[in-house]
Parts: structure tokens; C-alpha cells; sequence
């Protein structure tokens, strides 16, 4: 049965730390790691990291053009929602708002605005912040 969009978009838009997954290169296995993610507007924004525009990560979402984010509720009733998404856009120069948007929903104020404008001030700034449309939804555990 699926998932109604309001809780969908609840279950997604709380702060879960993200798996994400993108195919691959050279006969690998898709690359799947952490990442720290916003849900707004029916669109996922997550960065790469500190590594950012070097990172194969960042490599491979641009090649590939498409990601899948799953998040889960790792506890009792266990509940999962996996988003298969098309990237819509990859902002090489993100502002530190944009950066600070996603980093706040993890870590206090203070210390998501340090984090923010560090990584995005000349010459550090190395992100990629894409943004990614869900296609497709994907949802186990929410019987009713």
C-alpha cells in the first residue's frame, strides 16, 4: 500500500542522517555513504563535503544524474523511505545559507554557522550542494 504524501513528507522532513546511493564506475558497487540532507519543497538538498568538488562522490552524481536518499527510524516499529531521484542541479559555489539550511537541522546554531561559513568563504569553499527531485518514493514499515 502506498504511503500517504503527509506522512511521507513529515517521516522525510525530520532530521534522520541520510544514506545515499549513486552508481558507480569501473565494475565498483554503488557508492553509498552518509549524508546530512534538507526536504523542502518536495526537493532534497545535501552537500559532498569537505572534499567537495575532488570528491569521487561528487564525481559520480554528476556523471550518473541520478541518487537514491534513503532515511530510517533504526528502532522499533522500523520504518524506512527511500527517495530515487533525478539531480536537478549542483551549485558549485553554494551560499553559506544554503550550506547553513541543511548543517542547522544537525548541529546547534552556533556551530552550524561557524561550520557553514567556513567551508563556503574563499578559499576553503569547496562544496557541491545539489539538489535532487524525487521521482519515485519507496516505503516500508508504515502499516496501518
Amino acid at each position: 500500500m502506498p504511503i500517504a504524501d503527509d506522512v511521507r513528507d513529515e517521516f522525510f522532513g525530520r532530521p534522520w542522517v541520510a544514506v545515499l546511493s549513486v552508481a558507480a564506475d569501473d565494475g565498483r558497487p554503488p557508492l553509498t555513504v552518509p549524508v546530512f540532507y534538507a526536504y523542502e519543497g518536495g526537493l532534497i538538498t545535501f552537500f559532498t563535503g569537505t572534499q567537495g568538488r575532488k570528491a569521487r562522490k561528487t564525481k559520480l552524481i554528476a556523471r550518473a544524474g541520478q541518487v537514491s536518499v534513503c532515511v530510517q527510524l533504526p528502532e522499533l516499529p522500523f520504518q524506512t523511505i527511500t527517495a530515487e531521484c533525478t539531480v536537478v542541479d549542483a551549485d558549485r559555489a553554494p551560499t553559506t545559507g544554503q550550506v547553513l539550511a541543511v548543517v542547522r537541522r544537525y548541529v546547534p546554531e552556533e556551530a552550524a554557522r561557524e561550520f557553514a561559513t567556513g567551508e563556503t568563504d574563499p578559499p576553503s569553499g569547496t562544496f557541491v550542494l545539489f539538489t535532487a527531485r524525487p521521482d519515485r518514493w519507496l516505503s516500508a514499515g508504515f502499516d496501518d
